[in-house]
C-alpha cells in the first residue's frame, strides 16, 4: 500500500471508531500509534513528541484556560442571575420579552465564557423554568436557550478562535475581530425571529402581567445599567486592547481574568467558594481541550506525513465544478461531521485538508476559517451529537421533553444557516472589522 493510501485508511478508521462510540481523543491516539508503528516503527514516537512539544509551546494557547477562568468567575459570581431578574421585569411585559431577555444576556455572556457548557447550562437554569412557568411554548423556550447559549463559541473571546489562530497561521486578533459581526448577526436573527413569531402567534411568548413588575421602570433601567455596564466595560477593555494592538490575546486574557474578579468583587460575590468553583470548572474544561489537542496533534502529524491530505487536495482541485460548488461541499461536510464529532476534532481533522484547498481556489484564508467557525455553530444544535441539547435536557424542568428541545432547535438551525449564507454573500461581515485592526 502506498503512503498516500495509508493516510486515507487512517481517516476512514478514525471515522468508523468515532461512529462506533469510541471517544474522539482515544480514537485519534489509537489510530496514530497503530498506523505509525506499522508505517515507521518505534521512530514514530519521536515524531509525536516533537509535534506535541511544539503545540504545547505555543504561548497563545495560554489564553484558553485564562478565558475559561474569566467566564467561570463571572458565571459563578451570580452576576447573570441579577441581570436576568432585572431585565426579566423590564422586558417581561412585552410579547416574547423573556425570550428576548435570554438572547440579550446570552450574547453578553457569550463574550465572557468562550465555551458553551457554562453558558447553556446557566441560561437553562435561569431562563427556561421562568419561560415555561409563564406559558411560553416549550419548543421556543428550549430553542432560545440552546441557540443563545452556543453563541459563546463564536463571539470573542472564543476558545475556538484562539485555537484556530496557531493552527491556521493566522492572527488571533484578526480572527477575534472577524467573528464579532457574524456573532452579532446571529444574535440579531434570533431576536427578529422571536419578535416575529410572538407577533404572529402571541401564545408562543405571552407577556407577563404588570403586577409581576415589582419596581418602577426608572429603577429597573438603573439596575440594568448597574449590572450590565461593568461587564460591558470589561469586555470592551479585553477586546479593545487586542484590536488596538495594545495587548496580545494571551495578555488580554490575563487582564480579563483580573477584571472578572473585580466585577465579582463589585457585586460582593468574590470569595474562596466562588474562586474554588471557578478554578475547578476551568481545570475540567482545559484538561478536556488540551487532551484532544494532544491526540489530534499526533493524528494530524502522521496523516500529513503520509501525504493523505495531498491526495484529497489533488482530487478536489481536479473536480470539474466551480469553486463555489467546492465551498458548498466543504460546508456540507462540516455540517455532517458536526452531527457526529466534537468540534475540536473537526477542526484538527478538516483544517489541514480544507484550508490549503480553499487557499488554492482563491478564497481569503481569514474569511474561510471564519466560515468554518460560523458553520460549527450548527454542530451544537444538530442531533445526535448536539452538546447544547444534552446540556439543556440535563437541567430542564420535567415537563420539557427531548422532543420539545429537538423541535425548538430546528428554526434556530435554519437561522444559523441563513447567517452562514449571509457571510458568504457579503464577505465584509467578516472582513470589515479585521481590515480596520490592520490599518
Amino acid at each position: 500500500m502506498t503512503t498516500e493510501y495509508i493516510g486515507l485508511v487512517m481517516l476512514g478508521t478514525l471515522v468508523l471508531m468515532v461512529l462506533g462510540g469510541v471517544h474522539l481523543a482515544f480514537s485519534m491516539m489509537f489510530v496514530a500509534v497503530v498506523f505509525g508503528l506499522i508505517y515507521r516503527g518505534p521512530a514514530v514516537f519521536t515524531l509525536f513528541l516533537h509535534n506535541t512539544f511544539g503545540t504545547m509551546q505555543n504561548e497563545i494557547l495560554i489564553a484558553v484556560p485564562l478565558f475559561v477562568l474569566m467566564g467561570a468567575i463571572l458565571e459563578t459570581s451570580g452576576v447573570a442571575d441579577r441581570l436576568f431578574e432585572t431585565m426579566f421585569q423590564l422586558l417581561g411585559p412585552v410579547r416574547g420579552g423573556l425570550a428576548i431577555t435570554t438572547v440579550i444576556i446570552s450574547t453578553i455572556f457569550a463574550a465572557c465564557t468562550g465555551v458553551i457548557a457554562a453558558s447553556v447550562t446557566m441560561m437553562a437554569l435561569m431562563a427556561l423554568p421562568a419561560m415555561v412557568k409563564r406559558g411560553y411554548d416549550r419548543s421556543l423556550a428550549s430553542g432560545v436557550v440552546c441557540a443563545g447559549g452556543t453563541l459563546g463559541i463564536l463571539i470573542p473571546p472564543s476558545v475556538m478562535l484562539v485555537m484556530l489562530g496557531p493552527m491556521c497561521n493566522l492572527s488571533v486578533a484578526n480572527l477575534l475581530a472577524g467573528a464579532v459581526l457574524p456573532g452579532l448577526t446571529l444574535s440579531a436573527l434570533y431576536l427578529l425571529y422571536i419578535i416575529g413569531l410572538c407577533w404572529w402567534r402571541p401564545s408562543a411568548g405571552p407577556a407577563i402581567s404588570i403586577e409581576e413588575r415589582r419596581d418602577a421602570k426608572g429603577t429597573l433601567l438603573l439596575n440594568t445599567a448597574f449590572y450590565m455596564l461593568p461587564m460591558i466595560f470589561l469586555l470592551l477593555s479585553v477586546m479593545g486592547s487586542i484590536l488596538a494592538g495594545i495587548a496580545s490575546p494571551t495578555e488580554a486574557s490575563a487582564l480579563g481574568t483580573v477584571g472578572a474578579m473585580l466585577v465579582a468583587a463589585l457585586y460582593r460575590n468574590l470569595n474562596i467558594k466562588t474562586l474554588r468553583r471557578a478554578v475547578y470548572e476551568t481545570v475540567l474544561v482545559t484538561s478536556m481541550v488540551f487532551y484532544v489537542i494532544v491526540a489530534a496533534s499526533m493524528f494530524t502529524s502522521l496523516f500529513l506525513y503520509t501525504r493523505g491530505g495531498s491526495v484529497i487536495e489533488q482530487f478536489v482541485l481536479e473536480l470539474p465544478v466551480s469553486r463555489w460548488v467546492i465551498l458548498a461541499l466543504m460546508m456540507f461536510i462540516l455540517f455532517i461531521l458536526g452531527m457526529l464529532i466534537d468540534w475540536i476534532g473537526i477542526l484538527f481533522i478538516t483544517i489541514p485538508i480544507f484550508l490549503p484547498i480553499a487557499t488554492k481556489l482563491g478564497f481569503d484564508p481569514l474569511w474561510f476559517v471564519e466560515l468554518i467557525a460560523v458553520n460549527l455553530q450548527l454542530s451544537f444544535l444538530s442531533p445526535p451529537f448536539a452538546y447544547a441539547i444534552f446540556f439543556v435536557k440535563g437541567v430542564a424542568p420535567p415537563e420539557v421533553t427531548t422532543q420539545d428541545i429537538y423541535r425548538g432547535v430546528v428554526p434556530f438551525m435554519a437561522l444559523q444557516a441563513v447567517g452562514l449564507t449571509l457571510c458568504i454573500i457579503f464577505p465584509d461581515i467578516i472582513l470589515w472589522l479585521p481590515s480596520w485592526t490592520t490599518k
